[in-house]
């Protein structure tokens, strides 16, 4: 086994030093790496396979010393697989607690002269200890929210079959930190913790382990009902709660270090607890005891919706924030960053500022559900480090939400496409995930730049400069040209692709419909959840329910999220609500026609095949970013009955009316369109 591992990093170091230099090659990721002139000795102790991949890479790809020596010490300043570099004269040394660690140093000194930064003595240590991407994948193949191909995992042919390409991802993940994966859909079929798919798991978590990756499986809760034809999923009946207990018994036999379960229940639909009259802390606690003598960890989502006269928005706080202190030590309560749903701008969810006596984490969504699919430019640290560096003001002024969560989730955007993310600047957003979970205080600028000159490789400064502005700007031109000033959720019913403000599905749920969230009537615009609406803003800590709760003090990025505003307000700008509706939807739609013309500059510099791919989503998204502009300005002024200052606009029935037109349609990976199967 330890023979064929080695084998199999040789052959990835071969593979990355076989590329020339400048050219695009996008299954590579941001591992474009050319060999380098100058050979390094790499000093290691043990033909450990982690260790043995270090070696490898720095052999392959590293050329800014003579000497690097990877060194085991015993040293509390370096938990969870942090390291240290010290640099002396042509020698460097990587230290750390662990082989993991080391593979980190590694990856770190390879990374530095990538992105052409000097290697200087430092000691890094994660932010968070565990730090995951969540895949949605089907067992069919098929993947919730995936837009690059199928998934990855090719479940009939595992175990006998692995494809090289579970190593080379496994590689890229540690390469930015990462050190677990969801393998399956948080809306999962029971069918995963059968035998035969435990067989198939336990393959993947051995390719996976040399890396520091470990497997974690989403679980169905009414699992001892499908698969072993129990009456109940009660999780205070002694039978169910001793299925669990085998089945983590039959789980940790076939793999050591499985990492444990994540839980969507009573959401959506899926079974749970309160199905049984039981809470989610009674359902988790049970799972938890299951896990516990082996180590594993419950990851209970907090993401719970169902038909309910309170607001959408509430319901999260409502259901969990009551059982702080309920959960047992190895319950991670996973909280969406905002209360609804991936929305492109959500304020924090209210449950970051509460949960006292819980554990937390922060889940994020990689793939871009609700930003363009694999169609649009748009770079999510910034939308994430808006998230993570807020303050709850939980214990006063200073309570940032990235230092009360102690693990980091991240909904992939992986699939099997050539370049695995289907648009090039999605891989970023992958990369810029793992930077982030390695290290919160990172800026977008700074994981635009390390991506760009790891990926596109050594340009000019004016044309890296020009590509970096088109990256840190992209979320807000989304948000612009999508759903400014706070309004949410009027996508297209069912893909979540475009803009449907006016859909009314009959006997639909209301919390499905768009009108549910924007309100738009006469008067005004906008979910009232201030004091005079649902008074969701009390959910938040002083002094934000006061901030959000008022009108006048709320800001404008949220403003029609927390209210009901007339068309005529005066916003801060001086301008009445409608035009500062205009000039963001029309700053959205230039922003998005700019990126077009200043693709086209860096047209030179540039892979052709990389520069092709980005150019035909970008005309995409300029397209898009108008169908958005027209629609959505058209339809809300039936209710403003207010001039609209911008570029001519296609009339309402011709926006409707290629809304039919496409509506049946998916963006497959290549970024066209094609129909449904």
């Amino acid at each position: 086994m330890m023979k064929t591992l080695i084998t199999t990093c040789l052959a990835l170091a071969a593979v990355a030093c076989s590329q020339k230099p400048n050219e695009y090659k996008g299954e590579l990721l941001w591992l474009q790496y050319t060999q380098p002139k100058n050979k390094v000795c790499v000093v290691v102790q043990d033909t450990i396979p982690t260790l043995q991949i270090a070696r490898n890479e720095l052999f392959a790809n590293f050329s800014k010393a003579d000497t690097v020596r990877l060194q085991i010490v015993a040293d509390a300043a370096l938990p969870n697989d942090g390291f240290r570099i010290a640099v002396g004269g042509k020698t460097i040394d990587i230290e750390a607690q662990s082989t993991v660690g080391l593979l980190y140093g590694a990856y770190h000194l390879i990374r530095c002269e990538a992105a052409g930064a000097q290697v200087r003595p430092t000691t890094e240590v994660p932010s968070y200890a565990l730090r995951i991407l969540n895949h949605w994948d089907n067992i069919d193949g098929t993947i919730e929210r995936g837009y690059a191909g199928k998934s990855l995992w090719q479940w009939d042919e595992l175990p006998a079959v692995v494809s090289p390409r579970y190593a080379e991802y496994a590689r890229a993940n540690a390469s930015i930190g990462i050190n677990a994966t969801v393998l399956n859909n948080v809306n999962a079929s029971p069918q995963i913790l059968s035998d035969e798919y435990i067989r198939k798991t336990a393959a993947l978590a051995d390719v996976f382990r040399p890396y520091g990756i470990r497997v974690y499986l989403s679980v169905n809760f009414s699992s001892p009902m499908a698969l072993d034809s129990l009456p109940t999923a009660d999780p205070l009946d002694k039978a169910v709660r001793q299925w669990w207990k085998d089945k983590a018994d039959e789980i940790y036999k076939a793999i050591p270090d499985f990492g444990g379960f994540l839980v969507k229940a009573n959401s959506e639909g899926l079974p749970g607890p309160l199905d049984f009259g039981r809470s989610h802390a009674d359902g988790a606690n049970m799972l938890a005891e299951a896990l516990a003598p082996h180590g594993g960890i419950v990851m209970w989502r907090a993401f719970v919706y169902s038909p309910s006269d309170a607001d959408r928005a509430k319901q999260a706080y409502l259901e969990f924030e009551p059982l702080d202190g309920q959960f047992a030590d190895n319950v991670i309560i996973q909280t969406k960053n905002g209360p609804i749903d991936f929305q492109p701008r959500e304020p924090f969810s209210p449950l970051f500022g509460h949960l006292a006596k819980t554990r937390q984490m922060a889940e994020l969504q990689i793939t871009q559900e609700y930003t363009g699919h694999s169609n649009h430019l748009c770079f999510l640290p910034s939308m994430w480090l808006e998230v993570l560096n807020t303050d709850t003001y939980e214990h006063g002024e200073g309570s940032l939400i990235r230092d009360k969560i102690e693990a980091i989730a991240g909904v992939s955007n992986v699939g099997d496409s050539a370049n695995w993310c289907a648009h090039p600047f999605a891989q970023a957003n992958w990369y810029a995930f793992g930077r982030i979970a390695w290290n919160n205080r990172l800026t977008t600028d700074s994981l635009a730049t390390e991506w760009i000159r790891q990926t596109l490789g050594k340009l000019p400064n004016d044309v890296e400069r020009k590509i970096a502005d088109m990256m840190d700007t992209s979320h807000e031109t989304v948000v612009d040209y999508m759903m400014p000033l706070g309004l949410h959720h009027i996508f297209a019913w069912g893909h979540h692709y475009g803009p449907e403000p006016w859909c009314a599905i009959p006997g639909a749920r209301p919390d499905w419909m768009p009108s549910y969230y924007h309100c738009a009537d006469s008067l005004g615009l906008g979910f009232d959840r201030s004091y005079s609406g649902s008074r969701a803003c009390e959910q938040y800590n002083a002094p934000l329910d006061s901030l959000y709760g008022n009108i006048q003090t709320c800001p404008d990025k949220y403003l029609l999220w927390f209210h009901h505003v007339p068309w005529n307000y005066t916003m801060h700008s001086g301008r009445t609500m409608w035009d500062e509706l205009c000039l963001s939807y029309g700053r959205g739609l230039a922003a998005a026609e700019q990126y077009v013309q200043t693709w086209n500059e860096c047209r030179p510099y540039v892979d052709p095949l990389l520069w092709n791919s980005v150019a035909r989503r970008l005309d995409i998204q300029a397209h898009d970013a108008r169908w958005w502009h027209d629609a959505c300005l058209l339809y809300f002024q039936q209710f403003s009955k207010m001039p609209i200052q911008q570029k001519t606009l296609l009339n309402l029935d011709d926006m409707m009316k290629f809304h039919l037109r496409i509506s049946n349609y998916e963006c497959p990976a290549d970024g066209g369109m094609r129909a449904e199967n």
